[in-house]
C-alpha cells in the first residue's frame, strides 16, 4: 500500500432480588465470568438466516451489512461494510448498511467486555477479524454452491463484484442466482481469509459513506424526528447546582399552561409532560421548584483548581495518591537545578449539534426505547433496573446521532433514564419523547474533567531527562464503573509514554478527587490533557537544551527503543510532509506534537500566527499510523474533524462554575471554532500491514500542544493553561 493522502412495574416479572443481583453484576463486570453473557437474559431468539448476524443477501444479489456500532457522524458504517464486501467480493455499489438492534450477545464489542458500545475508537479495531470471517465464510458458501451446481472444483471458481464465475466453462451467476443453494452450505470454520496484498476495496478511495444522500436531503431519521401516535413530550427542570435535589415544587401555574398533561418529580428533577414541545417548555418556565443543596457543589472553578494545585504540590492530603508509573532511585534524582511546568485545563462540554433526547414506551415491565443509543447495553441495564425486567428484554431501536463525542455513552444513562422514569409514570405503553434544550445540554454536566498537571524534570549533562516527576489531578471519567477511584484514563498518555521509557528515573502519581460535578469521557478522554502536558513540556526541555524540537524527539524515541519505534516513523514522515526545517510563512511559526492514543500514533505540525491579537492555526499537517487503512478518505475526514474539535477546545473551550453554577449556557458563551477559523489540513497515512487501530479520537488531543509549541517558538512564552483565548 502506498502512502495515502487524503455515538411502573406491573404483573409478575422476575424477582427483584434475582434481577438486582444479575443487573448489578452486569454493571460491575462480575457476571462476565459465568458460562454465558448476562446481557442475553430475556433476549428474544433471533433467526439471522444462513449468513449469520452481520450479513443479509437478497434475491437481487444486493448485500446488507448489519452495523453493530452507532453511526454518529464518524462514518464507521462504510469501513465496516467494506471489510465484509472485501472478503465477500461483493459489488460495493450494491452494498447497504443497517443498524443492529440492541443485542450484546450477537453484537457485543469484543474490546468492551462484550457490551454493545461504540466508543474508544474501537469500531474497526474490534470488528476487523469478526467481519472478515463473516464475509469470507459467505463467499465460500457461494463458491461451494456454484461448484456443486456446475460440477467443477471449488478451486476453479472465482468471485468478483458479486458474480461467481468458472473461467474454463464460461459459466457465471450472481449471488441472487445462487442464493438458495448457498444457504444450504455449511460455512467453513474458520474460513480462508485474503492476503491483505490482494485487497481491491480496502485501502482505496472507493470506500466512502453510504449515508451522504440521506443526510444531504434531510431524509435521515434522528430522535427529534420520531413522531408516534399519541406521543407526549417531556422536559425536565434540573437543579442549578450539581448534587442538589428537589425539595418541593408548585405546579399550579405549569398545569394551567395549555397542552400540559402532568407534572411529576423524578430523581434528577421535576418533569413537565405535555402534548407538544412548546407546551412542555412553557410549562417548565411556569414551574416553581425549591432545591435541597446540602450536598451540592458550591465552589467556583478557581477554588477547585486551587485545591487541585495543593494536592499536586503536597500541600493537601485530602485525596490519596495513586502510583501510576515509577522507575529508578528517587533518593537524589532531583537534586540541583530542575525544569518545572504546571498546566491547568478547564471543564469541557461535548456540545454535540444534536442535544440529548430519547423516546420511551413503558407498559408494566415492558420497555422500548427509540433513540441514538451509543451504549445499548448500559441503557438496557439501567432501563431494566427502572421497570423491573432483565437487560436483554429491553428493546432499543438505535438511531443515528447528530454527534456525541462520548456524551451519549455513560454508565448512568442519565437522559435516557429520565425518559424511562417519565414514561413509566405515564404507563400503558404511551410514547414519551424527552427533549433537552441546548441550555439543558450545556449546563447538564458529564464534562471533560477539570485537570491540573505539575511536572518537574531533571536534565542530564546531555540535555535529556534524567528524572521525571509528574503529578496529575483530575476527576474520574468512569464514576459508576469498577476502578473509578484509580481511573487509569486520568493518566493515559503519561503512563507508557516513550519519553518516560527514555528516562532513567520516573515518578508519576495521580490524584482522583470527587465532586458532585458530573464528568465523562470526552473525545480522546485523558489524552485531552495528558498529550498537552507531555508534548508542551518536551518542547520546553528542547528549548532549555538548545535543540530543535524534532531532533530532541528523534533522540528520545531512539532512546526509548521499541516504545518509540512507531513515533519515530511518524516523526520522519511528518517532518518531510510539513517542510520542517524550512522557513515558515512570514509572521508565523511551526509547532509539532506527537501522541499515541487508542493504539494509533498521530503527529501534527501547526503553522500558527496572530489575527486581531488571537492565535490562528492556518495550516496543519497530520500523520497517522493506524495499522491497515480500511477507508483512507474517512480517516482523513476524522483527522480533519478531530483537529477542528480539538482546536476549538484549545482556543476557546471552557465550562466555568461561579459558586457552583455553570456560567455558559449556549454557544454565545461557549465559543466554538467557526468555518473561517478552520485551518487547511493535510493528512498522510503511514503504510502498514498491522491490525487496524483507532481513528475517531486520536487526532483530537495532538493539535493543542502543536499550537502551543508554535506559540512558544513565536513568543518564547510557554502556555500554562487552556483555553488560549481567554474570555
Amino acid at each position: 500500500m502506498n502512502e495515502q493522502v487524503v455515538s411502573r412495574r406491573r404483573g409478575a416479572g422476575p424477582s427483584a432480588t434475582r434481577r438486582g443481583l444479575i443487573v448489578g453484576a452486569v454493571m460491575t463486570g462480575g457476571a462476565l465470568t459465568v458460562g454465558c453473557s448476562p446481557f442475553g437474559i430475556g433476549l428474544k431468539k433471533r433467526d439471522f438466516g444462513a449468513f449469520g448476524p452481520f450479513i443479509r443477501i437478497a434475491a437481487d444479489g444486493s448485500v446488507t451489512v448489519v452495523n453493530k456500532h452507532q453511526e454518529m457522524g464518524q462514518g464507521n458504517h462504510a469501513g465496516l461494510a467494506a471489510i465484509v464486501a472485501e472478503e465477500l467480493d461483493a459489488d460495493w455499489d450494491k452494498v447497504s448498511v443497517e443498524a443492529a438492534p440492541a443485542d450484546a450477545v450477537h453484537y457485543g464489542n469484543t474490546l468492551t467486555k462484550g457490551m454493545q458500545l461504540t466508543g474508544g475508537s474501537t469500531a474497526i479495531n474490534n470488528s476487523w477479524d469478526q467481519l472478515r470471517q463473516a464475509g469470507a465464510a459467505a463467499r465460500a458458501m457461494f463458491v461451494q454452491a456454484a461448484a456443486g451446481r456446475w460440477g467443477v472444483g471449488a478451486d476453479a471458481v472465482t468471485v468478483k463484484d458479486g458474480v461467481v464465475s468458472h473461467a474454463a466453462s464460461g459459466k457465471s451467476a450472481g449471488f441472487g442466482d445462487l442464493l438458495s443453494d448457498a444457504a444450504k452450505i455449511v460455512p467453513p470454520n474458520p474460513p480462508r481469509l485474503k492476503d491483505p496484498r490482494d485487497f481491491t476495496l480496502i485501502g482505496t478511495d472507493r470506500v466512502r459513506r453510504k449515508d451522504s444522500g440521506r443526510k444531504s436531503t434531510g431524509a435521515e431519521r434522528y430522535t427529534q424526528d420520531v413522531q408516534l401516535p399519541d406521543m407526549l413530550t417531556a422536559m425536565v427542570v434540573h437543579p442549578p447546582r450539581f448534587g442538589a435535589r428537589p425539595a418541593g415544587f408548585d405546579a399550579s401555574a405549569a398545569r394551567a399552561v395549555p397542552g400540559v398533561v402532568d407534572v411529576v418529580q423524578i430523581p434528577s428533577g421535576v418533569a413537565v409532560i405535555a402534548r407538544s414541545t412548546y407546551a412542555a417548555r412553557k410549562g417548565r418556565e411556569a414551574l416553581k421548584v425549591t432545591w435541597n443543596e446540602d450536598k451540592a457543589e458550591k465552589r467556583s472553578s478557581d477554588a477547585i483548581l486551587a485545591a487541585y494545585r495543593d494536592l499536586a504540590a503536597g500541600r493537601s492530603s485530602d485525596v490519596k495518591a495513586v502510583m501510576v508509573q515509577s522507575a529508578g532511585d528517587l533518593t537524589h534524582a532531583f537534586d540541583g537545578e530542575t525544569v518545572s511546568a504546571t498546566y491547568d485545563f478547564p471543564y469541557l462540554a461535548h456540545a454535540a449539534m444534536e442535544p440529548m433526547n430519547c423516546v420511551a414506551q413503558v407498559d408494566g415491565n415492558k420497555v422500548k426505547l427509540t433513540f441514538a443509543s451509543q451504549a445499548p447495553t448500559l441503557d438496557q441495564v439501567n432501563a431494566a433496573l427502572i421497570v423491573g425486567t432483565f437487560p436483554g428484554a429491553v428493546e432499543i431501536e438505535i438511531l443515528p446521532a447528530g454527534g456525541s463525542f462520548g456524551r451519549r455513552a455513560n454508565p448512568s444513562s442519565d437522559y435516557a433514564r429520565e425518559c424511562i422514569q417519565i414514561a413509566k409514570h405515564v404507563g400503558g405503553g404511551r410514547p414519551v419523547k424527552l427533549v433537552w434544550t441546548r441550555e439543558d445540554d450545556m449546563t447538564g454536566g458529564r464534562y471533560r474533567p477539570l485537570a491540573h498537571h505539575a511536572v518537574t524534570v531533571k536534565l542530564g549533562s546531555d540535555g535529556y531527562p534524567a528524572a521525571w516527576r509528574h503529578r496529575i489531578v483530575a476527576q474520574s471519567t468512569i464514576v459508576g464503573l469498577p476502578g473509578a477511584g484509580k481511573d487509569p484514563e486520568a493518566s493515559d498518555g503519561v503512563k507508557g509514554s516513550p519519553y518516560l521509557a527514555a528516562t532513567p528515573v520516573v515518578d508519576v502519581q495521580a490524584y482522583i478527587p470527587s465532586s458532585p460535578v458530573t464528568t465523562l469521557w470526552w473525545r480522546s478522554v485523558g489524552a485531552t490533557h495528558t498529550a498537552f502536558a507531555m508534548e508542551h513540556t518536551i518542547d520546553q526541555l528542547a528549548r532549555k537544551a538548545g535543540k530543535d524540537p524534532a531532533d530532541y524527539r528523534r533522540a528520545m524515541y531512539r532512546k526509548a527503543g521499541g516504545a518509540g519505534r512507531r513515533h519515530l516513523a511518524v516523526l520522519e514522515l511528518l517532518c518531510e510532509k510539513a517542510g520542517w526545517g524550512q522557513p515558515p510563512p512570514a509572521g508565523m511559526a511551526r509547532g509539532l506534537a506527537i501522541h499515541e492514543s487508542f493504539g494509533s500514533v498521530v503527529g501534527q505540525v501547526a503553522e500558527v500566527g496572530f489575527i486581531d491579537g488571537e492565535p490562528r492555526a492556518h495550516r496543519v499537517v497530520c500523520v497517522i499510523d493506524c495499522g491497515i487503512a480500511v477507508a483512507p478518505e474517512l480517516i482523513a475526514a476524522q483527522m480533519e474533524g478531530g483537529i477542528c474539535y480539538g482546536l476549538s477546545a484549545a482556543l476557546y473551550g471552557q465550562i466555568t462554575l461561579k459558586d457552583g453554577t455553570v456560567e455558559q449556557t449556549n454557544f454565545d458563551g461557549y465559543r466554538v471554532l467557526r468555518m473561517n477559523e478552520a485551518p487547511t489540513v493535510e493528512t498522510h497515512i503511514v503504510p502498514s500491514g498491522q491490525h487496524p487501530t483507532g481513528v475517531g479520537e486520536p487526532g483530537t488531543p495532538v493539535i493543542a500542544p502543536a499550537v502551543a509549541n508554535a506559540l512558544l517558538a513565536l513568543t518564547g512564552k510557554p502556555t500554562q493553561s487552556l483555553p488560549l483565548v481567554k474570555a
